[in-house]
């Protein structure tokens, strides 16, 4: 157990060329790892064959989240004194969107040097203001439109504009047109997340069909922040502070949580959330809740998941359910099958 709570414990090395940069097109044709643990049996397949191994009691719950162009480029002003206008004078800054705290103030991380009351200009004339400077290195704005504050859903309308999809740093590459689509899940629908349910991506329209046909869709929403990008730097996990997402579930989504039916949950952000519920009995609100094999699941029966980063929360909480020896025995196995890993990478089934 001793090794379970140490972080280098959930190392591994994994090949440069296993790391997904782009998406197997169509979606569904990603490679699927099945590990039954009753069984103890591990099976290879496609993602498309997915509804010949899902326990035929499951009912399944998707985070219906949609990600926001997140990122955008400016510059930080400067006043002319000759006309007292606010211009273009500092250097060139990134920012990232991250959440709203409240009706007016936004957590940001902002690439650049820059002060408490810095204003950085971007384009359409969105205007971010500087107001706090967090120990973290995260940032908190105000943001105004035409010299006026604008609330979160007239912010997402303009980052819809000028922002760029916040694709994971591990990509190293920019954001381009396709994305737009690969990046985002179909059932996509409330606004807010800067990182894809990436369990998700999988699913063409075609095959959600026929899931919704087979099995129970519920839906939530957990609008996933830069903090699940976060690596665990402290030497014990349990020492590790949490980020937290805002979350909802619905009544009739609820509803099934509060029952004994077996639950697939699809992807980990689903997971966090439903084990959140069944702890504090919130439906709403911030979820911060750490799963890891010293915290293990109490409500969600099955899991979907993508491979994820060494010494991260998700494959610790990966090794809730199944173990951390388990989980990284499974991880060799995909490497020596080539699955590709990460976002765009392939999948893992928990029974």
């Amino acid at each position: 157990m001793f090794d379970d709570l140490r972080t280098e414990s959930y190392d591994y090395t994994l090949p440069k060329h296993l790391i997904a940069t782009s998406p197997v097109h169509p979606r569904d044709h990603a490679k699927l790892l099945v590990y039954n643990r009753a069984k103890e049996t591990i099976i290879h397949t496609r993602f498309k064959n997915i509804l010949d191994f899902i326990p035929k009691k499951s009912h399944i719950f998707i985070n219906d989240t949609r990600v926001i162009k997140a990122r955008i480029y400016g510059y930080k002003a400067a006043s002319s004194i000759a006309s007292g206008k606010i211009i273009q004078g500092g250097g060139r800054i990134e920012l990232l969107f991250n959440k709203p705290l409240d009706a007016d103030h936004y957590l940001v991380m902002i690439k650049g040097k820059v002060q408490i009351n810095t204003k950085l200009l971007f384009d359409d004339t969105l205007t971010a203001t500087v107001s706090k400077l967090n120990s973290d290195g995260s940032r908190i704005v105000t943001f105004s439109h035409k010299g006026k504050k604008i609330r979160f859903e007239q912010l997402v309308l303009i980052l819809e504009t000028i922002g760029h999809l916040p694709l994971p740093p591990y990509m190293q590459r920019e954001d381009r047109k396709e994305d737009e689509k690969d990046y985002q899940t179909i059932f996509a629908k409330h606004p807010g997340a800067v990182a894809a349910p990436t369990a998700s991506l999988h699913f063409t329209q075609t095959l959600f069909n026929q899931l919704k046909t087979t099995f129970p869709i519920h839906a939530l929403t957990l609008h996933i922040g830069a903090g699940t990008f976060k690596p665990v730097d402290t030497k014990h996990i349990l020492k590790h502070t949490m980020h937290s997402e805002y979350f909802h579930i619905p009544t009739d989504s609820k509803k099934i949580l509060d029952s004994n039916k077996p639950i697939l949950a699809i992807g980990t952000t689903v997971t966090r959330t439903i084990e959140y519920y069944v702890r504090t009995k919130k439906t709403q609100g911030e979820c911060d809740l750490f799963l890891h094999p010293g915290n293990t699941p109490k409500r969600v029966t099955h899991l979907l998941t993508n491979f994820h980063l060494p010494k991260s929360t998700l494959i610790m909480l990966v090794s809730a359910f199944i173990g951390r020896e388990k989980t990284l025995y499974l991880y060799q196995e995909a490497i020596a099958k080539k699955y590709r890993f990460f976002s765009y990478g392939d999948a893992m089934l928990i029974l």
